[in-house]
């Protein structure tokens, strides 16, 4: 009997040793796997939201003038030539006058997902995301590089758009409305020229 359970002993021990080796460690080499660690972005290939939220508005306004005038007047002197020129006169003026405003406000808001390009030796995550919305025959296209610190980034790995240093933010966009917000070729041509 002794024999038996410790041979049973011995095979169960062996029958448990390849699924021992089999299993997986609690404590993973990939630090992004940590159940303590938040899951903020922080290196290269990780992505991020930037909530755009930009709005600028600029005015100016001028204005100029200018104006000169001259007169010639000769008085009364001897030979025909300078009694012809007492009977005349000359005077001259320039007038010049300008007013101009300049009126711009722009608002933006938008949410956009940018992966993270680079890390900068003090730590700064440079970004860069591009987003295409296409609706009917019209696309726009939003681009957005910068540079943001990690303790800028928000717990639910969001960032504010005023956050964002050496931001680079453009939209552009081409289909049927755009090309009618252009104006014609002539136009484009005369104001050129004029």
């Amino acid at each position: 009997m002794k024999k038996t359970v410790s041979l049973l002993i011995i095979s169960l021990f062996i029958l448990a040793m390849p699924a021992a080796a089999g299993a997986e460690s609690l404590w993973q080499t990939n630090r992004r796997s940590s159940l303590f660690q938040d899951v903020k972005a922080r290196n290269v290939g990780d992505v991020l939201t930037i909530i755009i939220s930009e709005s600028s508005n600029a005015t100016r306004s001028g204005s100029a003038n200018n104006s000169k005038s001259a007169n010639v007047d000769l008085s009364a002197g001897t030979g025909s030539f300078l009694r012809w020129l007492t009977n005349h006169g000359a005077s001259t003026s320039d007038s010049f006058q300008a007013n101009g405003n300049i009126s711009n406000t722009n608002r933006f808001n938008a949410n956009i997902t940018v992966q993270i390009v680079g890390v900068q030796p003090n730590g700064n995550l440079l970004l860069s995301g591009t987003q295409t919305i296409k609706q009917n025959r019209d696309i726009q296209t939003i681009t957005i590089t910068g540079e943001v610190r990690p303790q800028d980034i928000s717990n639910n790995n969001t960032v504010l758009s005023t956050y964002i240093a050496n931001a680079d933010l453009k939209i552009t966009g081409k289909g049927p409305i755009m090309r009618k917000q252009r104006q014609g070729l002539i136009t484009q041509v005369l104001n050129f020229l004029f």
